[in-house]
């Protein structure tokens, strides 16, 4: 299908995008990567008076590093996230979540902060910035804010954004030294998490110093296994221990039953997944 009519605004800077928002009024929509709103748009499943496209603000993209934390702007690519030295080194956590979102084309196309303003429950990255403890920076008409990764995403497909907001870009602390892995299972047609679990652990001494560990896709939000982390904290780091762990992914999560999977096999994929994340993660 054809989208319905809209007009089109591409401006150069935060603060011009910001005005050109409030301009617009609330059927406004911002494309970033453009790679998750251009089938809505087809499908015309939305159709917004106004596209502001954050293409072309350079203050938007890159990596920094600020000290105890390491910044990725809005508008950076999931290919240059993933391959980014600060993010290697900092946050191997999201650099292998990062891996694994769709094909080589979209991850050159598709943006960090587009994927988290989306909240796709299936999209993998909300999971690695929760469990990162990310915080998000937005910016509006009233200046800006900055919100946990845990506030941030608020039912399907929402988040805290108010429609005259934009994400600026997402802090992220400092994992320097722990290891992590993204365990992911969906269907071999298309690369939507049916359930994924994201891992990092910093292991001294083989005992799990500390553990972050999130779920993709068991609830309308990503959600951290707190329960899990705590079984993990201050035990050795070897199958026995992460495999009694593991039994509490499912703890407070609120999975769907949907064609691909029902609510039963997701918990039970919820265990095995974490297991073989933090089996990973902390190679043994």
């Amino acid at each position: 299908m054809i989208p319905a009519s809209f007009d089109y605004v591409a401006p150069t800077s935060l603060a011009d995008a910001i005005s050109a928002l409030a301009d617009a009024g609330e059927d406004a929509k911002i494309i970033a990567g453009g790679q998750s709103l251009m089938p809505v748009l087809r499908l015309r499943l939305n159709s917004p008076s106004t596209l502001v496209d954050l293409g072309r603000i350079e203050e938007l993209r890159g990596v920094r590093d600020d000290g105890e934390s390491i910044v990725v702007g809005a508008m950076t690519t999931h290919h240059n996230v993933m391959n980014d030295a600060l993010v290697v080194e900092h946050a191997a956590l999201l650099a292998e979540a990062t891996q694994t979102v769709a094909d080589p084309q979209i991850r050159h196309r598709g943006t960090f902060g587009g994927s988290l303003a989306h909240a796709d429950p299936a999209g993998d990255l909300g999971a690695a910035a929760l469990a990162l403890d990310a915080k998000l920076t937005i910016a509006g008409p009233n200046g800006q804010r900055t919100i946990g990764a845990e506030e941030f995403f608020t039912d399907f497909f929402t988040t805290a954004l108010e429609p005259d907001e934009i994400l600026v870009h997402v802090r992220i602390p400092k994992h320097t030294g722990w290891t992590a892995h993204y365990e992911k299972f969906h269907r071999v047609a298309q690369s939507w998490s049916m359930i994924a679990v994201a891992a990092t652990l910093d292991v001294d001494g083989g005992v799990i110093r500390n553990a972050a560990v999130a779920l993709t896709n068991m609830g309308a939000v990503p959600v951290r296994a707190r329960t899990v982390e705590q079984a993990l904290v201050g035990q050795s780091a070897d199958t026995d221990v992460i495999r009694a762990a593991a039994e509490h992914a499912a703890e407070g999560t609120d999975p769907l039953s949907d064609p691909n999977a029902d609510a039963e096999y997701r918990t039970h994929l919820a265990k095995v997944l974490t297991r073989r994340a933090v089996v990973t993660a902390a190679g043994v």
